[in-house]
């Protein structure tokens, strides 16, 4: 997955949160000298990612603690399926097991998430992306769960590009208004992207220029209509509450992207455990 950004310290602040002055059960009721021989098992179906994050929880807690993997990121996981083999110093996995765990879950349940809505429009032009809605602090991993599920990533941050909103319209005094002074201020290497929620917002957004237009909370005849006026001038993004439509019917109607919060910000995690054996 290549080195991602602040991943050691946030591993380290993880098992500091976690860990705190020590793991009072272990160290009272596992010996020192005691080893272990795990497995790390799917209990569901799903989508793997973040068994390279697990095995560097372990690598910076224990190096002792040595991660085998039978599965790698990506790939399609089913009940009971032997992701990876933990064997090493036993307190060492019992104190580093939850938030090796927490990591690699939450990942793997984004990643599963993102490949069931790609899955649904694998027909169609359109790609999935993400939003900012992400766990503060995990932003990049969660990004590249999405991307590992099969979508794709919205801008990583606030300074990636423009993307006027309702508020700011509002603040601005009109979309024409916004659009010209962004176009003003922004690097011209920007795109600018409008949201729109009326065919006359659409219509104003492309006589702007605007690079990207978002037809937020339209209906899907709503959309089709939205993406019959702008005629390919603009790309077109979907929004608003997609995790709860019909993302294939959305699709369908020609809009080039579909915007999912829903991807990271009220994912269930995947259920895996890691088991010791005998």
């Amino acid at each position: 997955m290549g080195t991602l950004l602040g991943l050691e310290e946030l591993i380290k602040r993880s098992l500091a949160e976690d860990i705190g002055t020590g793991d009072i059960t272990t160290l009272a009721c596992v010996p020192e000298s005691a080893t272990a021989d795990a497995k790390l098992i799917a209990k569901e179906p799903g989508i793997l990612c973040g068994i390279d994050i697990f095995k560097r929880v372990y690598a910076i807690y224990d190096s002792a603690v040595k991660v085998e993997t039978r599965k790698l990121d990506g790939d399609l996981l089913v009940e009971r399926d032997l992701i990876a083999t933990v064997t090493g110093p036993a307190r060492s996995v019992l104190t580093g097991e939850r938030v090796a765990l927490n990591l690699l879950q939450h990942l793997s349940g984004v990643a599963t998430q993102t490949g069931k809505f790609a899955d649904a429009v694998s027909g169609y032009k359109t790609k999935i992306v993400d939003t900012r809605k992400t766990t503060p602090g995990l932003r990049v991993l969660e990004k590249y769960a999405v991307r590992v599920g099969g979508g794709a990533n919205h801008r990583f941050s606030l300074q990636d590009g423009v993307l006027i909103k309702d508020n700011h319209i509002k603040a601005a005094g009109s979309i024409t208004l916004a659009v010209n002074a962004a176009r003003s201020a922004a690097p011209f290497t920007l795109k600018i992207e409008v949201e729109c929620e009326t065919f006359e917002q659409v219509r104003e957004a492309l006589d702007c220029g605007a690079d990207i237009i978002m037809l937020d909370n339209m209906t899907t005849a709503q959309m089709r209509e939205a993406v019959a006026i702008i005629g390919g001038k603009a790309i077109t993004e979907a929004s608003g509450n997609m995790g709860d439509k019909n993302v294939a019917e959305v699709a369908a109607t020609g809009v080039d992207v579909i915007s999912i919060g829903a991807l990271t910000h009220s994912v269930r995690a995947l259920d895996i455990s890691l088991k010791f054996n005998g």
